[in-house]
């Protein structure tokens, strides 16, 4: 027998169709966002972030939601990083939420382009003391030699920096602009909704008309 073959569930907590769901993706996105957040789900926020560079070689991470509305969505990180270089070598993308105790899934994908410096500077100063030393320190993605050499870049740029560091150019924000989503919500007999929303034609304030959406198989 195979533990990991034998490994199963069966989804029954609730469905989706194209008449129930909003006209608006972002909508959409965020009742089911609330509804992780009302449940309290862990890190409901969080969410796996996959690019490809040069190479074509994929990358896959999981990072966190810090700001949502009708031009995207947006995270925060280190521009130095694999992730920063691969989004600036291809900026296409994708997200993907799981919220296993809901039973649901959303997968996002679009473009991703930095946020403005004003916008990186207000977060980058609401976070704590220690996450912005640890933005100073921590050289992302790099060798290090040793936990301690991490901890002695910690202190140093924390007795240099004081109380209030500045936001370092190499750390700042990113907005996905989607141009599709697709909602899974886990069904009986692995017959799941599956609702794509495409996007079709203009962006701006009514670009809720211009959203193609559908089921799709499971």
């Amino acid at each position: 027998m195979n533990p990991l073959a034998d490994l199963r569930k069966d989804y029954s907590q609730a469905s989706l169709d194209e008449l129930s769901v909003r006209k608006d993706p972002f909508q959409q996105f965020e009742v089911w966002l609330n509804e992780a957040l009302e449940a309290q789900l862990p890190e409901p926020n969080a969410m796996v972030l996959s690019t490809v560079g040069s190479d074509g070689s994929p990358s896959s991470r999981v990072v966190l939601i810090k700001g949502l509305n009708s031009q995207g969505i947006v995270f925060y990180t280190n521009y130095q990083s694999v992730k920063g270089r691969q989004i600036a070598e291809n900026p296409r993308a994708s997200l993907l939420f799981f919220w296993p105790e809901l039973e649901r899934q959303v997968r996002i994908e679009g473009l991703l382009e930095k946020v403005s410096p004003e916008e990186s500077d207000a977060y980058f100063h609401s976070r704590p003391l220690e996450s912005r030393i640890g933005a100073w320190a921590s050289s992302q993605s790099q060798p290090v030699d040793s936990r301690e050499a991490l901890a002695q870049a910690f202190d140093d740029f924390r007795n240099k920096l004081g109380s209030e560091p500045p936001r370092p150019e190499h750390w700042g924000g990113y907005r996905l602009s989607p141009h599709r989503f697709e909602f899974w919500q886990g069904r009986p007999s692995r017959l799941h909704d599956r609702i794509e929303f495409q996007r079709k034609g203009a962006e701006g304030s009514d670009a809720q008309k211009h959203w193609q959406v559908r089921r799709l198989s499971p």
